[in-house]
């Protein structure tokens, strides 16, 4: 039996990159997923690719009137929710005498504010037994020039994970963060360098030598969602080719 089978899923961010990847593999295993995100053609082109099981909502996980929309949906759709993926976010570099507080509100709205009532609006439809999964960022616990504010909500993401672990422990939710290295994605190209010099940066510093795929941003989601991983809460999975590691 598929390890998601019968179980729904809530994912912000889920048109492209690794929350399509994570959207995919969940509905291969068997799950129903709501995705949501800011545009529409994103959104009907992650549809095509998921191919079935599939809701989608356009919907900003910045905005909480968008979020009370998208729980308002999967209320209505008398769903139970599984699975929450907290994966929404983008990478801006900002070195600290340029920041401004533009981009620090952009980053903390989406990636750090977010994150708190998106799943605020989902726990009164989760079940016990749930999982909630929050895509942070090895760079959570490294120091990289330029990623002030980005670097910052990921570490805020990990902090939620073990606020939550505890505080939803009597109604069976577990929660974990996932925390990928540099992954092939659409939001490497939103950068500041070439992606040539890009990739060649990384391949420096990953001790496995390459970016990795989304898929396995993926495989390791799965493992968080299912009860693969009934044990495991409050925790941080580090999916990042050993970056943030040695």
């Amino acid at each position: 039996m598929s390890s998601l089978a019968g179980k729904t899923a809530v994912i912000s961010g889920g048109t492209t990159g690794i929350g399509l990847a994570i959207a995919q593999r969940f509905v291969a295993e068997g799950a129903y997923v709501v995705i949501f995100g800011r545009r529409q053609a994103q959104l009907d082109e992650a549809v095509k690719r998921i191919g079935g099981q599939v809701t989608a909502i356009q919907a900003d996980a910045a905005n909480l009137d968008d979020l009370d929309r998208v729980a308002s949906s999967v209320r209505g759709e008398g769903r139970a929710v599984d699975i929450v993926v907290s994966n929404a976010g983008f990478t801006e570099q900002a070195p600290i005498d340029t920041l401004t507080p533009e981009h620090f509100d952009k980053a903390f709205n989406l990636m750090a504010r977010g994150p708190v009532f998106f799943v605020q609006k989902m726990l009164p439809m989760m079940t016990g037994g749930g999982s909630i999964v929050l895509v942070s960022s090895a760079m959570h616990g490294m120091g990289i020039p330029g990623h002030t504010a980005y670097a910052a909500t990921k570490a805020a993401l990990r902090s939620y994970a073990r606020t939550w672990a505890a505080e939803f422990k009597d109604r069976g939710i577990r929660v974990n963060t996932l925390s990928p290295g540099v992954t092939d994605t659409p939001i490497l190209d939103s950068q500041t360098e070439t992606r040539e010099d890009l990739e060649k940066m990384y391949h420096a510093m990953v001790p496995l030598g390459r970016l990795a795929h989304a898929d396995e941003i993926a495989n390791a989601a799965v493992f968080l969602a299912s009860n693969q991983s009934s044990y495991v809460t409050g925790s941080d999975l580090m999916a990042d080719g050993g970056i943030g590691q040695v």
